[in-house]
């Protein structure tokens, strides 16, 4: 497993840690594998009853790197980016996130999946897809209009600027906001409360509740993902990334 991706269990309750501070945390194809097959050995593992992902306390991610996602743009539903929607959507037990610092693009639309939220007071959660030329993913385009309203969601999704944790707490996003040196171990906690409790009540509660939306949550993360593929090849996505790229302002006037 990838040095960026630390895995830790202890009383039932498996931690993913990002840990590629130097780059912000952002995320490689090999990171995203790294992720997925953690989460696949958790749902394997009666040892694991829980799991939280967390980052740092001045940032959570990044987002896509963007160097490697573009010498490396997902190849097809089984690529490691999709392999890991798709595990984090259908993850079967109960998800916690620590989240502080800027939640960029993936950053925040994964938490849409996750069951518990803590979130440090520094936390920015930002959906930039439109400004990269992009669409949203992670049922992003569903879960979100649910989630804020249309209205606030068209704010998130069509403007792609971010928004400060008591929003998220104010939408639902997030369950609580603490100082960034307490959300681990908030998250923790509560983790290994989980984790004293029966599995099977657990995991057939998380079933219960999420079976409403489960197919059309993986319908729209399939549309999502082929619209994202072919999007990257289009001139916007083209433009957007040789800005970022060359450090430069995109110019869209004429796409």
């Amino acid at each position: 497993m990838s040095n960026d991706i630390l895995t830790h269990t202890e009383a039932g309750v498996m931690t993913i840690t990002l840990n590629r501070l130097e780059r912000k945390n952002s995320i490689t194809a090999a990171m995203y594998g790294a992720m997925a097959d953690a989460l696949a050995t958790a749902v394997e593992d009666p040892g694991v009853r829980v799991v939280v992902l967390q980052g740092h306390e001045t940032i959570f991610s990044a987002g896509n790197d963007i160097g490697d996602f573009l010498n490396k743009p997902p190849a097809g539903m089984d690529s490691p980016v999709f392999r890991f929607l798709r595990s984090i959507a259908a993850f079967p037990k109960p998800l916690l996130a620590a989240v502080c610092g800027p939640a960029v693009g993936v950053g925040t639309t994964l938490l849409l999946h996750c069951d518990l939220v803590y979130a440090g007071d520094n936390a920015a959660f930002s959906m930039p897809f439109v400004n990269l030329g992009l669409c949203p993913e992670a049922a992003s385009s569903l879960l979100v209009p649910q989630m804020l309203g249309y209205h606030r969601a068209a704010e998130a999704l069509l403007l792609g600027e971010p928004f400060m944790a008591e929003a998220a707490l104010e939408v639902g996003l997030v369950n609580r906001v603490v100082p960034p040196t307490e959300a681990s171990g908030l998250a923790q906690a509560v983790a290994r409360k989980l984790a004293a409790k029966p599995l099977t009540s657990l995991v057939e509660t998380k079933r219960l509740m999420k079976k409403g939306q489960q197919q059309l949550v993986q319908q729209q993360m399939d549309e999502e993902g082929a619209s994202f593929s072919r999007m990257l090849g289009e001139p916007a996505a083209k433009e957007a990334f040789g800005a970022f790229m060359a450090k430069r302002k995109p110019d869209f006037s004429k796409l």
